[in-house]
């Protein structure tokens, strides 16, 4: 394994634990059905600008882009991705993406607490850029079959897709042996996969910027132009996009209190939170609860 490989995987272990615990309690109540697969379209089309935006991944992602181009932010580095690329966000981790308008591709998700029982997945983020003809076709058709069994419902379709997920794992286990060993990161690649793991931990804990920094032993100025350099984004934008993306998801899916939503989020009161909302989402959290409702199929 190569020194970035060691020192990401450093960083995993509380990251996952942390997401499982945020999506699940019971995790022992996943079910093998919570594995999906959807068109890009559909991964969208519910609150398109909230993938614009850096948040934490609940489930595990694997991206197939089949045509198109688009800016992706994996761990707080942005970079471009085009047609045959393959994505890959564990659950856990931080990320964003701008689809281009005539993107095309599927989107597996997968329950963080159903993977163990499947064959082990990357554990940091990966873009892979897949040249190779039948390589292509291989991924395709695994994504091809996985779709036919959630579309057709057979017996033992849940059986089905969870042996499929751990087909795709091993897949992109197969393509990552092949990739040359990488170099040794840069400090500033260091820095942002710490406070991107952080980050990710601490952005609903009522923490600042600057007390990040302080946790991760560099300036509040020192980490605001590392993540300027690395995303386009200030480290306090960054706390601020993962914080509105949590409660507008909350305010859509959860019919809680307010007073309960802002207490988990870190707000200091409920008005305050109400101001945030306002601020960053030119709507009230009455609002966005009632626009979601609208939205949803009778």
């Amino acid at each position: 394994m190569t020194f970035f490989g060691h020192f990401c995987r450093a960083t995993l272990g509380m990251r996952a634990e942390s997401c499982i615990h945020r999506t699940n309690a019971n995790t022992e109540h996943l079910t093998m059905s919570q594995i999906t697969i959807r068109t890009l379209a559909q991964l969208s089309a519910n609150d398109p600008a909230a993938l614009q935006l850096m948040h934490v991944e609940e489930d595990h992602l694997l991206l197939w882009i089949t045509r198109g181009q688009g800016v992706l932010t994996l761990d707080g580095q942005r970079r471009g991705f085009g047609t045959h690329n393959a994505i890959f966000v564990p659950a856990g981790h931080i990320w964003s993406i701008d689809l281009g308008r005539h993107s095309l591709g599927q989107v597996v998700r997968i329950p963080a607490g159903a993977a163990p029982a499947l064959a082990e997945f990357p554990q940091m983020p990966q873009q892979l850029r897949i040249q190779d003809g039948l390589l292509q076709a291989e991924l395709t058709g695994l994504l091809d079959d996985m779709s036919r069994e959630q579309q057709q419902s057979r017996p033992f379709f849940e059986d089905a897709l969870c042996a499929q997920a751990g087909l795709i794992a091993i897949w992109l286990k197969r393509q990552l042996a092949l990739l040359p060993a990488a170099k040794k990161p840069s400090a500033s690649v260091r820095l942002m996969t710490r406070f991107s793991a952080l980050a990710a931990q601490e952005y609903d804990s009522g923490a600042s910027m600057a007390d990040l920094a302080a946790k991760l032993g560099v300036t509040p100025t020192h980490l605001t132009r590392v993540c300027k350099q690395s995303s386009g984004l200030t480290a306090a934008q960054i706390l601020t996009q993962c914080l509105t993306v949590a409660a507008r998801k909350k305010l859509q899916r959860e019919q809680t209190s307010f007073k309960q939503i802002s207490e988990t989020l870190g707000f200091a009161s409920p008005a305050y939170f109400t101001r945030f909302m306002q601020q960053h989402c030119k709507a009230t959290p009455t609002e966005i609860r009632r626009k979601s409702k609208a939205l949803q199929p009778v």
